[in-house]
């Protein structure tokens, strides 16, 4: 293809390893200098990063081959695992699980980001190793790619491919902001009783409550249904069959990702139920975007009044208590019916519920929405990554 070359990596930019300081020698760290390891880009979802988990002190990098590496260079891991990939916000070091790209004048640094996204498994498949698969810097350096030598086609492929991720990251900062002022509202309220410190309030086996509430159960507001899991031989990954969710490996920040399927469904949950894991660990918290099969390890709950929002925030507040059950069990902490229908919760006059929920269901219609948008988005770009990082699809250059 014309303006299209089989490269080596290297000719792409430097290609940078990392280290790490002893850690024997505090002053080695807590400094100023961002230092990223491959553990810090697990679960990582945005392109780019500022900092990890700790940082290092001059000192620090000075006793080691760690190097600081420049902004907008492209954070490879080559290690433990390969193949997690970042953009450096600002300047940052890394630890030895890392082979990070600088790219030169003639290559766009977020094409470089969507290149190596586009040749991870390749890069992945030229590791080696007895403990672990490694790529070292002299097989990174010497490995071919496809791309474009002009670098307003490289531009014009990153900005087709960055339009989409720059959404679907915007969306994610709007649900977290969503979120947090909806957990903001029902703590104030629901909490710390901050609207109605003026009045009167009266002791109660929970502490003391504005006068007029009460102390009730969970099952006065709440319907529980526990998961069953069914037969082993009727699980698929093919689609055959309704969704199944156990929890473990499956919970997000919101919704639970797909990854299981039945055909011998036994207890089902419905959309906007509220999902809770009862054992291994108790507590987690998740809402079904679709009808669903639960397993064992999971509880449905749904409000009894279409209070939803509320008893999904109550559940998120409560989770800490539920932290006394993980471990209580013979293998694994667990919790029964019983004890969530019992659980103690306080009961607010039913004028405070019905206006939270007016304010907060809102806001939680609108993270499904973007969650829904978001997935739309994903799909559409990891359609299009392939064939733009191919050449299969041509985007018309812009004239300057």
């Amino acid at each position: 293809m014309k303006n299209w070359k089989n490269i080596k990596l290297s000719v792409l930019g430097d290609i940078v390893g990392g280290s790490t300081p002893s850690t024997k020698r505090e002053d080695y760290y807590n400094g100023n200098i961002s230092w990223i390891t491959p553990k810090d880009l697990a679960g990582y979802n945005s392109r780019y990063i500022s900092r990890g988990e700790r940082n290092i002190t001059k000192a620090g990098l000075d006793s080691c081959s760690a190097k600081i590496i420049p902004k907008n260079s492209i954070l490879f891991t080559s290690r433990a695992p390969i193949g997690y990939i970042a953009i450096a916000e600002n300047e940052v070091s890394t630890n030895q699980g890392f082979k990070s790209i600088t790219p030169n004048d003639d290559t766009n640094f977020m094409f470089l980001y969507y290149l190596l996204k586009y040749n991870k498994n390749k890069i992945e498949s030229m590791g080696s190793g007895t403990t672990f698969k490694e790529v070292s810097g002299a097989v990174m350096k010497n490995i071919f790619v496809y791309a474009p030598e002009n670098i307003d086609e490289q531009e014009s492929i990153a900005l087709t491919l960055s339009c989409l991720d720059d959404k679907i990251e915007l969306n994610a900062q709007m649900n977290k902001t969503l979120e947090e002022m909806a957990q903001a509202i029902f703590k104030s309220w629901f909490v710390d009783f901050d609207p109605f410190k003026d009045g009167e309030f009266e002791d109660s086996e929970l502490g003391k409550i504005p006068k007029g509430w009460k102390v009730g159960k969970l099952s006065d507001i709440a319907d529980i249904v526990m998961g069953q899991s069914p037969e082993g031989t009727s699980y698929n990954e093919e689609g055959n069959g309704e969704i199944f969710y156990q929890g473990r490996g499956e919970f997000n920040w919101r919704f639970p990702t797909q990854r299981l399927f039945t055909t011998e469904p036994k207890r089902m949950a419905e959309i906007g139920d509220i999902l809770m894991s009862v054992r291994a660990p108790v507590g987690d918290i998740n809402v079904s975007m679709d009808r669903c099969c639960i397993g064992r390890g999971l509880s449905k709950i749904r409000s009894k009044n279409n209070h939803q929002s509320f008893v999904l925030y109550l559940m998120k507040n409560l989770k800490q208590q539920f932290t006394i059950y993980n471990g209580e069990g013979t293998v694994f902490g667990s919790i029964n019916k019983d004890t969530l229908n019992d659980l103690k919760i306080v009961l607010p006059i039913i004028s405070s519920v019905n206006k939270f929920e007016h304010i907060v269901s809102a806001y939680d219609e609108k993270i499904l929405r973007n969650t829904i948008e978001t997935e739309q988005l994903k799909n559409l770009r990891d359609y299009l990554l392939p064939k733009l990082m191919s050449g299969e699809i041509r985007v018309p250059l812009e004239k300057k």
